[in-house]
């Protein structure tokens, strides 16, 4: 499988790229406070050392992690996923197909981000004593997320709706699943942790839902003419 690599896939590059920010966070770990998503209206003015939000966070926090086995799970569906459907697209319509899916991650999370701090303190931008009185809106306001997570999702939803009938193995599942029964399954899961927001869970479900969504529009779009699935 990995003889036959093209060094010069956007794919590639893009595994390359996050590797190389991670060990950047790594070495300088002052990195992760900078180049991750911060709460939009954090102004950092409830957290003094706080980067607070900037907005070239919205797309450098894409290629952010949170540890060996965030990245090495994310990059390895990538891989899967990716340089496949660049196979079919090319590499200019997947590089613009990963930034949209990653933007629309980032679209839903920080929506439902200001959806929750607005319910709790009736406000987007609350005071310091308003979120001293929160826990769970200062928990939001002073969240950074990180990972491409986000656009893996458009990237497997992407290739879901493209080849619906290949058949996959998860683990431990002994049978193989056809992608349009594994993915959506997948994304039932992100939904219901969500939604039920479980104390301790600190995974973005709702990015990983919004690239999901982004994805699957997508691919809807540029195939609206298409009807042979695989």
């Amino acid at each position: 499988m990995f003889d036959n690599i093209n060094t010069r896939s956007v794919t590639f590059n893009l595994i390359i790229i996050n590797f190389l920010f991670f060990i950047a966070t790594l070495l300088h770990p002052q990195l992760e406070d900078l180049l991750s998503l911060h709460y939009f209206f954090n102004t950092h003015h409830y957290v003094p050392d706080s980067t607070g939000f900037q907005p070239y966070q919205i797309i450098t926090h894409m290629f952010m992690h949170g540890g060996w086995a965030h990245i090495i799970f994310n990059m390895w569906g990538l891989f899967m996923f990716g340089s496949i459907l660049e196979q079919v697209w090319g590499p200019q319509r997947f590089l613009i197909f990963y930034i949209i899916t990653g933007l629309g991650a980032v679209l839903l999370h920080m929506l439902v981000q200001v959806f929750l701090v607005q319910h709790a303190t009736g406000t987007v931008d609350p005071s310091i004593a308003m979120l001293n009185d929160n826990a769970a809106a200062a928990g939001v306001y002073v969240s950074q997320t990180l990972g491409a997570s986000g656009a893996i999702f458009g990237v497997a939803t992407g290739f879901a709706t493209l080849f619906p009938n290949t058949e996959m193995m998860i683990i431990p599942i002994p049978v193989p699943i056809k992608a349009k029964y594994l993915i959506p399954l997948y994304i039932a899961v992100e939904f219901f942790l969500g939604v039920s927001r479980f104390q301790g869970d600190n995974v973005a479900h709702f990015a990983h839902l919004g690239g999901a969504l982004f994805g699957f529009i997508l691919v809807k779009i540029w195939n609206r003419n298409r009807t042979h699935l695989y």
